[in-house]
């Protein structure tokens, strides 16, 4: 299968701070890949790299075949970016806001009003064509942003925080619209910092301080996740959490909401979880055993990455 992205030890340095840390990756034509991590992790950095917009420091790229480096104006021609700022412009309406881009992007004149009402229908703007982009929620401008990224038919799509601001309904009608997308064939590198995104992504790469510190498909990395994983619902969860947390054999604690999900290293703790929390006067409701979600495994690893690091645990 056709790589439309390969890195290799791809690294940008800024004076003495490393943004990206030698990180390898790659992803097949026609698939989603989801870049998941905090603020400051080094995803914006590492697209901008791949775009061609900012040379690396050392290492390789790739992009639809295309050096980083050397071929990034033929890069910058061939790709869709969407990033959450929206770059459009409010004084004109979504039929305009689309046919300016078409233009910048150098879709023939001839062919450019058909491929205008083609974006509006797999964006799903039909019916509001001439509507003032000011005018718009932030769902249909997120819409209209998606359009003006694909209005020259990009064989690869970025997505940089594109959903950042908008509600879960319209995040998840989004995604919808990028599953069709990737079944024509195109390629997305999606960067998140929402974790319930990573499960509409054919690969997720976790990254923390610039590093990628896990590649792999959702299911699998749920599945790599060493301990069994227990879901307490209790009176006091913070109390919890600090009795439960210098528990031997429990690897991390976490709050999900008002409840607490405690990781230990081996199964056939109910039991001795409910009796230490019962000793230190805290009312327990339930505890039972689940399947780890992709923002535990992140916890984990990044708890696993700072003690490496010798820094205090996010846990």
């Amino acid at each position: 299968m056709d790589k439309a992205i390969e890195t290799s030890e791809l690294t940008k340095q800024f004076g003495d701070f490393t943004a990206v840390n030698q990180v390898d990756f790659y992803i097949p034509e026609g698939e989603i890949f989801g870049l998941l991590g905090p603020n400051g992790a080094g995803k914006t950095t590492l697209i901008r790299m791949l775009c061609g917009i900012m040379r690396p420091t050392s290492g390789e790229g790739s992009v639809l075949g295309l050096d980083i480096v050397r071929d990034a104006e033929a890069i910058k021609k061939r790709i869709g970016y969407m990033s959450q700022l929206f770059s459009l412009y409010n004084d004109l309406t979504i039929v305009e806001n689309i046919t300016f881009y078409a233009s910048i992007y150098g879709v023939p004149r001839e062919i450019r009003r058909k491929r205008v009402a083609e974006v509006i229908e797999i964006t799903e703007l039909e019916g509001l064509e001439n509507e003032l982009t000011r005018n718009l929620s932030g769902a249909w401008r997120q819409r209209l942003a998606l359009a003006c990224a694909i209005a020259h038919r990009p064989p690869m799509l970025f997505l940089d925080e594109a959903t950042a601001g908008v509600d879960p309904v319209s995040r998840r009608t989004f995604w919808d619209l990028i599953y069709n997308m990737a079944g024509d064939g195109v390629s997305v590198l999606a960067t998140t910092h929402y974790m319930d995104e990573a499960d509409y992504c054919n690969t997720i790469g976790m990254m923390y301080r610039g590093r990628l510190i896990a590649v792999a498909s959702p299911d699998t990395l749920k599945e790599q996740q060493q301990g069994t994983l227990y879901q307490v619902d209790c009176d006091r969860p913070a109390s919890a959490q600090e009795v439960l947390g210098s528990l031997p054999g429990v690897v991390d604690t976490s709050f999900h909401g008002a409840l607490l999900h405690v990781t230990v290293e081996s199964n056939g703790g109910v039991s001795r979880l409910e009796k230490t929390l019962k000793k230190q006067g805290i009312e327990v409701r339930s505890i039972e055993d689940i399947q780890p979600s992709i923002e535990d495994v992140f916890l984990n690893l990044v708890d696993e990455e700072r003690v490496n690091a010798q820094l205090e645990p996010v846990g």
